[in-house]
């Protein structure tokens, strides 16, 4: 699938609820990828929205003021009848800085003196997705296109989701797939191909007004050329398989009116990464009109097989693959940041979302982080803005 995905929707809480909870409640105890579910058929929104959100995102390494990105992405939803709904999506964003390392002990990275030299580059991703209702269930169908000068992806997805007679449960499926087409600029991956597959089955369950979880098992395939055409030491698999599973709980506390969000993910790979993330979000209503939402993220993860850690005389020889890619390396991050979300009138919303990633090899906590791997630090500002109609 395409390399940046968007969750979407969620689910409410027990229809067999003592009491409602209320739209911020509701809203709060939402988990991705199930649509709204209060005890009636599955409907198209009754509202179109219009959403705009800007991101700006910069990263570094000691000593190198690495990737600067400015992105714009548009989001229309609109109702089709009471039985479709459209979802049409264009992202506009502009990459500029150093070309990234290929290791901290050899670099390769390009500097930027005075905003002369390291890359420049313009990506644009229109995507489109057509939704049929049921009674208790629905189907969606959407692709994507997304360009830029050296790669070029298209993709698509057919996902359905069923709920049981009482909405408590709600079951997912989907599959989806991606070809891409890669013309690197330093000449060294020209006419290359890569094909991927994911699949995805789970589970969502309203334990009972307060609680609830998902589960979602993920399974990926990717072939073809999966090297990085802009780093050294660099000979991959042609193959890459993934599996991937998820698990997420939230929990309402009505007292304080708040609502605690968490999850679980663990990633495996046949390159040998074995990975843990740990996400938590508390949900916060400030009034009728402002939710304040702080987050905070741990991810780990062991190196790939053929990771080596140069030490200045080139890759390993006599070994078939082979890379010195530190996202490959063993190590540990961690996310923090806080979102605020105001409804303004019926019509209009704002929000705002800011996050601060900082990785280590030594935070690592379920082993050893390899070794001569620089910091890495990187934030993330988001605006936004939507319009419902």
């Amino acid at each position: 699938m395409a390399a940046t995905k968007n969750e979407k929707n969620a689910t409410g809480a027990a229809v067999d609820a003592p009491r409602p909870l209320g739209a911020l409640a509701l809203a709060a105890l939402a988990l991705p990828g199930v649509m709204p579910q209060v005890a009636h058929a599955e409907l198209a929104p009754e509202h179109a929205s219009l959403s705009v959100k800007w991101l700006n995102y910069n990263d570094s390494q000691p000593g190198l003021d690495r990737i600067h990105v400015g992105a714009t992405a548009l989001n229309l939803i609109a109702p089709l009848g009471e039985r479709w709904s459209l979802d049409g999506t264009l992202v506009r964003d502009q990459v500029s800085g150093a070309t990234p390392r290929a290791h901290t002990d050899i670099s390769t990275a390009t500097k930027v003196v005075n905003g002369v030299g390291g890359m420049h580059d313009t990506r644009e991703e229109r995507g489109l997705k057509v939704t049929h209702y049921f009674d208790r269930a629905a189907i969606s169908t959407g692709v994507s296109h997304s360009s830029e000068h050296d790669y070029v992806s298209d993709s698509w997805s057919i996902d359905g989701r069923m709920a049981s007679e009482n909405q408590n449960t709600t079951w997912n499926a989907g599959i989806g797939g991606s070809n891409d087409a890669i013309n690197s600029v330093n000449l060294a991956a020209v006419g290359k191909t890569k094909t991927s597959m994911d699949f995805i089955v789970g589970m969502t369950q309203a334990w009972n007004p307060l609680n609830l979880v998902q589960v979602n098992l993920t399974f990926k395939m990717a072939n073809g050329y999966l090297n990085d055409p802009y780093k050294n030491f660099e000979q991959r698999p042609e193959t890459r398989d993934a599996t991937v599973i998820l698990a997420r709980w939230n929990h309402h506390l009505p007292t304080l009116g708040t609502t605690l969000r968490s999850s679980y993910r663990y990633y495996s790979d046949t390159y040998g990464i074995r990975a843990h993330t740990v996400d938590t979000a508390y949900v916060i209503p400030v009034g009728e009109r402002l939710v304040i939402t702080p987050s905070a993220r741990y991810y780990a993860q062991r190196a790939a097989s053929f990771y080596f850690d140069p030490t200045g005389s080139g890759a390993p020889s006599g070994q078939a693959f082979f890379s010195a890619d530190q996202r490959l390396s063993a190590f540990g991050a961690v996310t923090a940041g806080a979102k605020a979300e105001y409804r303004i009138n019926q019509h209009w919303s704002a929000d705002v979302k800011y996050e601060l990633y900082k990785q280590m090899a030594g935070w690592r906590l379920t082993g050893a982080g390899s070794p001569g791997v620089d910091a890495f630090t990187a934030s993330f500002l988001q605006i936004g803005a939507s319009y419902r109609f």
